[in-house]
């Protein structure tokens, strides 16, 4: 485990450039097994995600290289075995091998996989998927045995717009019999750049971006070269940052229209932004207007956001109210942020109302979770004083480069392991 060290209070100004999205990366990555030739992928993020849907790669036996931002993955020859608990355990996306696998091979074999603690988070809505495909799924300890004489197209309405089911889906859908419609798919970019790889390798997908996804399902995909979009979280974290302790920060390598959501917040609070065809450039204004927020599926205003904005919410004058409908325990950072002398009130698991200003301090705190690091991060860098966060190996999963980003903008922060 790593510590991020942050001696707080230096305003930041320069460049930073946005990663690959870690959420079309991570789906991208377990895409590939279904090809029957090499794939090449561009602008991956190097962070530990990747790293772990890798070791799942090579347990299946897939040659995989990578440079600097670009992977080369062949799955020509891999063997359909389980997936064991102690790599699938490492990120909840590895449940996408579970879609891509099945379509393949017609089996599949795995744990339930891990991830951030932010809630149940079951997959049931993939179950029931793979089931109207013509799958049957076993459980037992903990373990999945998913099987299917063949797949066959099917309409499926999911009861929620999910975007792991979405992907799933049409991850198993891809080779499946006849034609398969998923209706309320969910939205977000990172489900559009998935489609967009899969028809690459010559699939036949359609409507991704819309609430109603058609899958024509093909016997075979073929090598191809593909790029991953910009990550609209990472943006959005960034943002939020400089509209914190900023001074003409620009955040290029961006998709504004991504992140139209956060811009609207961001401008009623009063932050001055320029905003360019690939690029934001932000400062932070003497004053922070409070503003109330409440998460929606995209592209509504992103639970992925909620966590850092709560930050900045307790650097506005007055009371803010955050009230999340995506994820049941997504406010554990609140009691982190409350040690730091933030203001903050849990009215329920779903609502939380903050005030300010506030003036932080450094503390040592615990990352709960990914975005709840990012919080912590945007903390320590408003806070006088030095912040230990532990567990920042939560952040590392998602946020390429951190510390080198936010050093070549002026932070003062460091990573260390514990011992």
């Amino acid at each position: 485990m790593h510590k991020i060290i942050i001696e707080g209070g230096n305003k930041l100004s320069g460049e930073v450039k946005i990663s690959g999205s870690k959420n079309a990366a991570v789906a991208l990555v377990p895409a590939a097994v279904l090809c029957d030739e090499e794939v090449t992928i561009a602008n991956v993020p190097n962070i530990s995600d990747i790293d772990a849907l890798d070791e799942i790669l090579s347990h299946l036996g897939a040659t995989v290289s990578r440079d600097c931002d670009v992977i080369k993955i062949d799955a020509s020859k891999i063997e359909n075995k389980l997936i064991p608990e102690k790599i699938s355990k490492k990120l909840r996306a590895s449940y996408y091998f579970m879609g891509a696998l099945l379509s393949r091979f017609k089996k599949v074999e795995m744990y339930f996989p891990g991830g951030c603690s932010i809630g149940a988070r079951p997959i049931n809505l993939h179950l029931k998927g793979f089931e109207a495909l013509g799958a049957k799924v076993k459980e037992k300890d903990n373990m999945f045995v998913i099987t299917a004489d063949k797949l066959k197209g099917a309409k499926i309405n999911l009861d929620f717009a999910s975007v792991g089911a979405t992907i799933n889906l049409m991850l198993a859908a891809v080779k499946a019999e006849g034609t398969t419609i998923i209706s309320n798919a969910a939205k977000e970019p990172h489900i559009v750049n998935v489609a967009t790889f899969l028809n690459n390798m010559g699939a036949k997908i359609s409507g991704a971006g819309t609430s109603e996804i058609k899958i024509v399902g093909v016997k075979h995909l073929r090598a191809c070269f593909h790029e991953v979009v910009p990550d609209y979280i990472e943006t959005g974290t960034y943002m939020i940052l400089a509209s914190a302790m900023a001074k003409n920060m620009i955040i290029k390598n961006v998709i504004p229209d991504h992140v139209e959501a956060l811009i609207s917040k961001l401008d009623e609070m009063g932050v001055p932004m320029e905003i360019g065809v690939d690029y934001i450039k932000i400062s932070s204004p003497d004053k922070l207007n409070c503003t109330n927020i409440k998460t929606q599926v995209y592209p509504g205003f992103p639970t992925d956001l909620q966590q850092p904005m709560a930050t900045l919410l307790n650097q506005a004058h007055g009371k803010s109210v955050i009230e999340e409908t995506i994820w049941e325990n997504r406010f554990l950072n609140l009691f982190e942020l409350n040690k730091m002398g933030a203001t903050t009130e849990l009215l329920t698991t779903e609502k939380a109302i903050i005030f300010g200003p506030c003036k932080l301090h450094g503390k040592v705190v615990n990352a709960t979770d990914l975005r709840a690091g990012a919080s912590l991060v945007i903390a320590g860098l408003i806070a006088d004083g030095k912040t230990i966060i532990k567990n920042a190996d939560y952040i590392l999963r998602g946020y390429e480069n951190i510390i080198e980003k936010l050093s070549r903008v002026g932070a003062k922060i460091s990573l260390e392991e514990i011992e």
